[in-house]
Formats: structure tokens, sequence, C-alpha cells
């Protein structure tokens, strides 16, 4: 009889999280598509551009709200169980609620372990085919990389500065280098303006000051071709670029933008950690959902759908001011990341007492 339960109660779970999410990313695509296709008309997008862009949407998409789909999934076949009387009848049979919701658990673990994956290896790839196309051909916003006041440490000795910088043409004004060994300045080379072209850089009104004991050395030069240790669009990462990584290589393109001083750790730590808090909260609001639904009520599942679109709107709200918090000032992004589920995982357990009561 158990077995049956839960074999019954776990295929709903994952039919109905299914049918939620085939249900609503063709939503999302139709307007989306209705939204943009003024653009991709105007700027004559090759259709398997666009193919690819709707696909690589639909993981986006997909990733990014899933765990709110299963939350009403979970509110909308429990409620229909509870208005038919179906758990009114395997509680009497003897079932305790902590028994009733092992289905419900190893449904929520099947799902965890796919988000898992899905944020730590699949999503990555599909974000950054995503936002490629969307700053080519879908936003008037084209700045996506930091092009004011770059500073940044490019090795243990090297530090490099400049004012502005234009991606298009790989060009900076006003660029500084600094070489250090230990705490001591050796050279600091300056020039009006620096230029990336086929591996060379071009400055222009160049001048290198060596340090000396009594003197220092100066030299300078109209124009000259070098070569330095750093790459341009390595030291200038789009600001998405976080999302595009996969797991490993997030943690090691952050290390090495911590060493340059980049002023986005924070946006890049929120998505680390997101990758692990995402597929947590799929048992947090599991547990709620069936708190909430398990209990037949007067307003029947309308009711608890709406209950359960409000809890779900307040933990995106929650999600969103703490990511921005994080992303916008020091706040601690493993704070910001995981307070939500704190918050959601305190009100599951009160309301997963009351369900047993």
């Amino acid at each position: 009889m158990l077995k049956i339960l839960d074999w019954y109660i776990l295929k709903r779970y994952l039919f109905t999280f299914l049918m939620m999410l085939l249900l609503f990313i063709p939503i999302g695509i139709t307007v989306n598509l209705a939204e943009k296709i003024g653009s991709i008309l105007a700027h004559e997008v090759p259709f398997p551009a666009v193919a690819q862009y709707y696909l690589d949407f639909t993981i986006y998409f997909a990733n990014l709200l899933f765990p709110i789909f299963l939350f009403l999934s979970v509110i909308w076949f429990t409620s229909k169980l509870a208005n038919n009387t179906e758990i009114v009848a395997f509680l009497s049979s003897g079932v305790s609620f902590t028994r009733f919701l092992r289905p419900y658990l190893i449904g929520a673990t099947i799902v965890a372990a796919f988000a898992l994956i899905l944020g730590l290896y699949i999503t990555p790839k599909a974000s950054k085919g995503f936002n490629a196309f969307k700053y080519k051909y879908l936003s008037s916003k084209k700045d996506v990389t930091q092009t004011q006041n770059i500073y940044r440490q490019i090795n243990d000795n090297d530090f490099i500065y400049v004012s502005s910088f234009d991606p298009k043409s790989k060009r900076g004004n006003n660029f500084t280098l600094e070489h250090f060994e230990g705490n001591k300045l050796i050279y600091k080379i300056s020039a009006n303006s620096i230029t990336y072209s086929d591996t060379i850089y071009k400055l222009v009104n160049y001048e290198k000051r060596i340090v000396g004991v009594n003197n220092d050395i100066i030299e300078t030069t109209r124009r000259k071709d070098t070569l330095f240790p750093f790459d341009v669009d390595d030291l200038t990462p789009v600001t998405y670029i976080a999302e595009t990584l996969q797991y490993g290589e997030l943690n090691r393109f952050i290390e090495k933008e911590k060493r340059r001083g980049s002023s986005n750790i924070g946006r890049y730590e929120v998505v680390k950690y997101k990758k692990w808090s995402l597929p947590v909260s799929v048992f947090i609001l599991t547990i709620i959902a069936v708190a909430v639904s398990s209990v037949k009520r007067r307003g029947g599942m309308g009711v608890n759908l709406a209950f359960g679109i409000t809890i779900a709107m307040v933990y995106v709200f929650f999600d969103k001011v703490f990511g921005v918090m994080a992303e916008q000032s020091d706040f601690s992004p493993i704070i910001a990341v995981w307070f939500p589920n704190l918050v959601f995982g305190i009100l599951a357990a009160y309301l997963l007492y009351n369900a047993k009561r």
C-alpha cells in the first residue's frame, strides 16, 4: 500500500511539474517574441540564429524560474488530492504526515539533482548564447563591459590603469602600468593612449620612469609598439561573464578577478552561490507547498493557489532585492543568496509542524 502511495504521488509530482514547464515556457517564448519581433526583423537576423536564441532562452528561463513552477505545481496537484479527500484517506489508514511527505522529498531530490546539473554545466552555455544574441540584436544598451576607470592587478607585480576604454576599437586613454617588487616601485610606464592590434600594444606619448637610488631614469618616445602580459578582452569582461562559466571555470575566474581588484566580485559570487542555493530551495518550497495545500479548504484550490502565488512573489522579491544589494554594495554575497532560503526554511518548518498537528 505504501509503495503504491509513494509511486502515485511521485508520478504526480514529476508529471505536474513537467506539465507546468511545458505550459509556461511556450508562453514565455511567445511573450518575448511578440516584444522583440520588431528588433529581429529590423536587424534581419537569420532564422537559425533566432532558433538557437530561443533554445538558449528556454534553458535560461527554465533555470531561472523552475523553483516557482515547481512550487505552484505541487500546490495544484496536492490541493486536488485534498479536495478529493484522498489525503484524508491516506492519513486515516494510519500513514503519518511525515511518511506521506516522503515521496514529495524523493521527487524534490530528483528535481534538485537535475537543477544542480543544469546550473553547473548546461545553463552557462545557454546563458552565453542568450546574452550574446540579446546584446547584439535586441538591447539598445550595447555597453556591457566596464569602460571607465579600469584598474587591474595583472600579476603579483604589475598594476595597470586606464581612464576610459572603447571595446570596439580596443583603445584606452591615460594608460599607466606600475611594476613593484615587494612594496617598492621599480618602474612606471605611462602613455596618453594605448591600442591593441594583432597581439601588439601601440602606445602614444610613451614614457617609462625607472626608479633609481639617487636619480630616476626617464625614457620617452612619441610612439612605441610593445608586448604586455595581459589581454584586453580578459581585462574588460562583459557584465554577464559569470553566468556563462561552468562552476570550475567560475571559481578560477573569481580568484583571478580578486587578484586584479575587480569591482564586480559581488556580482560574480552571487552567481556562484545561486548554483547551490537553487537546488536547496526545491526542498524548502516543496515542504511549504505540501503543508499549505494538504488541508481541504472552503475556498478550494483557488485559495491555495492564491496563497502560493503570494509566497512565490515574496520569495522572488527577497531573492532579487538581496541579490542587487550584494552586486551594488559591500553586502555579503553568501548572505544575500542564502537569506531567502533561511527565511523560507523557517517558514517551512513552522508550516510543517502545524500540518502534522
